[in-house]
């Protein structure tokens, strides 16, 4: 008897575990749309851009030139045709994690398209960077939300320090010297030379349709650190935004005179600028993971929190649209009214 007890709570749960694993697997293969509104259609394009005055520290190969993957997204002109962007074109795939549990990268809708025309006219450059460990492309809907507000967003991967990056159609994986946590301020100094590059890069290669007189930075985690750094030491910097990212070095402890907006989950630092608190979000929220479908008990583990991910990357896309938009144009910025958001401490700016 006590057997056929134990025999018939292993048939239930073992049909409980294999109906949840249907479940997820049919929420995987759902579609997901990260597509942008805003004033202009999204355009998309991929490059690699070599660095040639600089050797990459954490290469494994000695002398080597620091190459960047970079993915821009840009205004295109009204009524431009061409294929819908995919999310992970070719080795990019590999951003593919935690498998059957959340959505597949296939049936992720970008709303945007590749290579087609320009929008007339001449835009801001926004270059973002990511956190520690993440790519360019999982930033998809902050940055084609930024582009479709009319601005010109490089999103570079820093090479041998995300887990991904693909160079000359080959995945690079992170390297020891590139990812450890102990060299932050190394990493900090390293990302915020790629990105004033990337900045330099963008004014050459898209001429007129890039102002090099209206340049801004925005960066995730440790890329929001660098974010920072990148604009106190550019001169043409107009504003900076850090997106759950904490400053350091001189610009903590000097101070830091431009344009700042900090956007965290957690409490956010006391440094001049304006800093606000995302209730509900987690540091993934910042993320295209946000708007993905995760299974439970993954979405538990992973810092996601509770705030709905499509609003929490709507507000992300409006506070940092908004703020940079009045940075560039010198008009006082108001911020957005959400309830989720709250102000953390208001500074001189």
């Amino acid at each position: 008897m006590r057997i056929g007890r134990i025999l018939a709570v292993a048939v239930i749960v073992l049909a409980l575990v294999a109906g949840f694993l249907t479940y997820a697997r049919a929420q995987s293969q759902r579609a997901v749309s990260l597509a942008p509104s805003g004033q202009h259609p999204v355009g998309r394009l991929t490059d690699l851009w070599v660095d040639r005055s600089r050797t990459d520290q954490f290469a494994p190969v000695g002398g080597t030139p620091r190459m960047l993957s970079t993915w821009v997204w840009y205004p295109a002109a009204a009524g431009a045709r061409g294929p819908e962007s995919a999310y992970a074109p070719g080795e990019w795939a590999g951003l593919q994690r935690f498998g059957w549990a959340t959505t597949r990268l296939d049936r992720v809708r970008t709303g945007t398209r590749d290579e087609i025309p320009w929008a007339r006219g001449r835009f801001p450059i926004v270059v973002l960077l990511p956190d520690l460990g993440l790519s360019a492309p999982q930033y998809a809907a902050v940055a084609a939300g930024l582009a479709a507000r009319g601005n010109v967003v490089v999103g570079v991967t820093p090479t041998y320090s995300s887990r991904l990056s693909v160079i000359d159609g080959r995945p690079v994986a992170a390297s020891a010297a590139g990812s450890s946590s102990g060299r932050e301020d190394q990493l900090v100094s390293v990302w915020a030379a790629d990105a004033r590059f990337a900045s330099a890069r963008a004014a050459q290669q898209f001429g007129a349709r890039a102002d090099n007189s209206r340049i801004a930075y925005v960066g995730h985690g440790l890329g929001g650190t660098a974010a920072i750094e990148a604009c106190r030491l550019d001169g043409r910097c107009a504003a900076a935004v850090s997106l759950d990212g904490s400053p350091t070095g001189a610009a903590a402890t000097d101070g830091f005179s431009r344009p700042l907006l900090l956007l965290n989950a957690g409490q956010s630092p006391s440094m001049p600028g304006r800093s606000f608190t995302l209730t509900g979000a987690g540091r993934l929220s910042f993320t295209d993971l946000a708007a993905f479908r995760v299974a439970a008990p993954l979405r538990w583990a992973l810092p996601l929190g509770s705030l709905d991910g499509r609003r929490a990357l709507d507000i992300t896309v409006d506070y940092t649209g908004s703020f940079l938009h009045s940075a560039v144009t010198g008009d006082t910025w108001k911020a957005p009214a959400y309830p989720e958001v709250h102000e953390a401490t208001v500074l001189s700016r």
